[in-house]
């Protein structure tokens, strides 16, 4: 071969030397985690055997959200929709046969991340690692978590000095570890369109670049390495295209805003570094196989452009519109990724879109429109008070309704749901488990007793001389981390951990963004409905009542929020007071509104516990047998027969996206109710 670069050729990549070369792929993922820290453990090195080159740690709710597992609220959570974790004793266990230095660790946990980052420092130093070795994210965007997600605990201004805390020490002591990862993802389940996307991320991570600058803590230096710490985790759907053109944009505007807002000269600290997990809400409880395919197509968004290409990819198994995905269901994921990597070319080429006129002009279009909103919500104060304000919640909120009701006409063609639905049987779900990972339920006891146990054996005094330092800390202006770390070596609990800074910082609860919406929808169901209403009305003289219920610990509230939504659009009148809520709160609004129906939202796996608390405080308050209770989430089939029997009315799932044939079912089981 000739040395001459002038004949290396336009469709060849090649190294520093002049020698034709292939990319290294990405980090290969799966989003993992279950039942206890014994199973997970065991998970997590299955996977890593089979070719998987990163972890991503899935955190149970109560970890998520602040509560050791011996709570009331955390009892039904526990296990379901990830590993529990109570104390650094959990870490120990979990991280067993794992070399945490050489592994990059990626934790999704945004409202407790510091403390979760804590114990992973406490655990590297108790095995004498050295902590500067450390490599890995901890995802903490707060302001998703308020728009989106839902696993929220403390007021904006509190969680970002948070989050400016560990920026301040992991670049000063793990240099290579991400202290926030600007989360797209949850932004586009929540309904986000591409520009909203591009927007609210970017105006996250503004808001916290300019937090650590008015902080001052670094030299300029050091702020341009902040800067190249942030990194971002993103969606991607099933128009594949415009993902492509949204990922090329986003690279695009972090360059620009990173250089002309914050003077960052360095090139490699203004790079886009992103993970990614393709897009979960699309995919279907109909026909359930087609989801393999929608996410291959997806992963081309994210891996077909290589000056946009993800650093690291997770990929959702086909079943997850009907419950937790098995082992089995992950692996398929990890093998979809194994084969694009490895048995094809993509790997080969330069940029396959570098001049194209096509691709070019929609990277444009998309940065016009999310520059237009980004300085919208500048002007309006920033991104913290554009979530006090609910101004981007109802952005979103009014979305997700757009697209529910291009859903519902006919718009949105999605094969299986509401096109070509007619179909054979899937085998994939005639299974003996119905194709579903189901959580043991008596391995939450072992959680339970693991937690004790540490409590019985730890010093009592340095717990709480550990815990009177974070009060302390907290109260003034010192970075908390050095205070969390002793926390962690200490065997404080994530409830002790979370329960002191409440008491600090108080909780907050966002604007539901439900308020002044309305839907797209209209249809002969919709007039069926209204005429339904219309027809209550003249019986009872008031409009049919409705609490919106979102029970536990379960933040994802897209489905809650359409609900009431469309029982307004339908004619009810809804009581919704958000997320995180007691089967007694919500019980008391039902009595106190003197409502006609309860309807419950749950998405965790913990609908049967709830479902028994709720018609506990029901039965307590006389009123079991007086309001009716519908059911809607990610219920598994095999669970309808026995809800059924302990009172519920009806059970909707995804599968029932016609909103107003839901609210028609409703009105039904009001008037069934009416004439006893």
């Amino acid at each position: 071969m000739s040395d001459n670069k002038d004949d290396n050729k336009a469709h060849l990549i090649y190294d520093k030397d002049g020698k034709p070369k292939a990319d290294r792929p990405w980090i290969f993922r799966t989003y993992a985690g279950h039942t206890n820290v014994w199973a997970s453990n065991e998970l997590y090195r299955s996977n890593l055997s089979k070719g998987q080159t990163g972890l991503s740690i899935a955190l149970d709710l109560p970890t998520q959200c602040g509560y050791s597992s011996d709570d009331e609220i955390a009892k039904p959570e526990i296990g379901k929709v990830g590993v529990p974790i109570n104390t650094l004793d959990d870490f120990h266990v979990l991280f067993d046969q794992i070399p945490i230095d050489q592994m990059n660790t990626s934790m999704t946990i945004n409202g407790t991340s510091m403390w979760l980052l804590a114990l992973y420092i406490a655990l590297a130093e108790e095995r004498g690692v050295d902590v500067t070795e450390l490599k890995g994210t901890t995802q903490n965007d707060l302001i998703k978590e308020y728009l989106a997600r839902g696993t929220y605990i403390f007021p904006p201004e509190d969680s970002i000095r948070l989050i400016v805390d560990m920026y301040e020490h992991c670049l000063h002591n793990i240099p290579s570890w991400n202290a926030s990862n600007i989360c797209s993802y949850h932004l586009q389940e929540a309904g986000a369109t591409p520009v909203q996307e591009l927007a609210f991320a970017l105006t996250t991570a503004i808001t916290i670049l300019d937090a650590v600058k008015e902080r001052d803590c670094f030299t300029e230096e050091e702020f341009e390495r902040c800067v190249g710490r942030i990194s971002y985790f993103v969606n991607a759907g099933m128009r594949f295209v415009e993902e492509v053109c949204k990922m090329r944009a986003f690279c695009e505007m972090w360059d620009e805003i990173t250089r002309e807002r914050y003077g960052v000269k360095n090139p490699k600290f203004r790079r886009f570094r992103y993970g990614v997990q393709v897009n979960s809400l699309g995919l279907t409880e109909e026909q359930p196989e087609n989801n393999a395919w929608r996410i291959l197509i997806e992963t081309l968004g994210v891996t077909l452009s290589r000056n946009a290409r993800c650093r690291a990819l997770q990929l959702p198994a086909w079943n997850e519109a009907l419950s937790l995905p098995r082992p089995w269901d992950q692996q398929w994921s990890l093998r979809l990724q194994q084969i694009l990597a490895y048995e094809t070319d993509l790997l080969e080429y330069p940029d396959l879109f570098e001049g194209s006129l096509v691709i070019e002009s929609k990277v444009k279009n998309l940065k016009e429109q999310a520059y237009t909103e980004i300085n919208k919500i500048i002007d309006m104060g920033g991104g913290v008070e554009a979530v006090k304000t609910g101004y981007m919640k109802s952005a979103l909120v009014a979305s997700q309704g757009e697209r529910m009701g291009k859903l519902v006409n006919g718009e949105q063609i999605v094969v299986g749901k509401n096109r070509w639905t007619d179909g054979i049987d899937s085998p994939l779900v005639n299974d003996g488990d119905g194709g579903i990972f189901m959580v043991d339920a008596e391995a939450a006891q072992r959680t339970i007793d693991a937690l004790n146990k540490t409590r019985s054996e730890r010093d009592g005094a340095r717990v709480e001389a550990a815990l009177t330092r974070l009060e302390k800390d907290a109260k003034g202006s010192a970075n908390l981390m050095a205070a969390s770390i002793e926390c962690a070596k200490a065997r404080v609990t994530t409830g002790e951990w979370s329960d002191t800074l409440r008491r600090t910082f108080g909780e907050y609860r966002p604007p539901t963004g439900v308020e002044g919406q309305a839907l797209s929808i209209e249809s002969e169901n919709l007039n069926e409905v209204r005429e339904k209403v219309a027809t209550f009305i003249d019986l009872h003289g008031y409009r049919p009542r409705m609490v919106v219920g979102k029970p536990g610990l379960d933040g994802h509230s897209n489905g809650a929020e359409m609900i009431a939504v469309a029982a307004r659009h339908a004619g009810f009148d809804v009581v919704y007071f958000g997320i995180r809520l007691s089967a007694t709160d919500i019980v008391q609004s039902a009595l106190e509104e003197n409502v006609d129906v309860i309807g419950i939202s749950l998405l965790s796996g913990s609908h049967n516990e709830i479902i028994d608390q709720l018609f506990e405080e029901l039965d307590k308050n006389g009123a079991k047998e007086a309001i009716p209770v519908i059911l809607g989430g990610i219920i598994p089939a095999p669970d309808f027969q026995s809800l059924h029997e302990k009172g519920v009315k009806r059970i909707f799932t995804p599968k029932d996206f016609d909103l107003m044939a839901v609210m028609s079912e409703i009105v039904d089981v009001i008037n069934e109710q009416k004439a006893q």
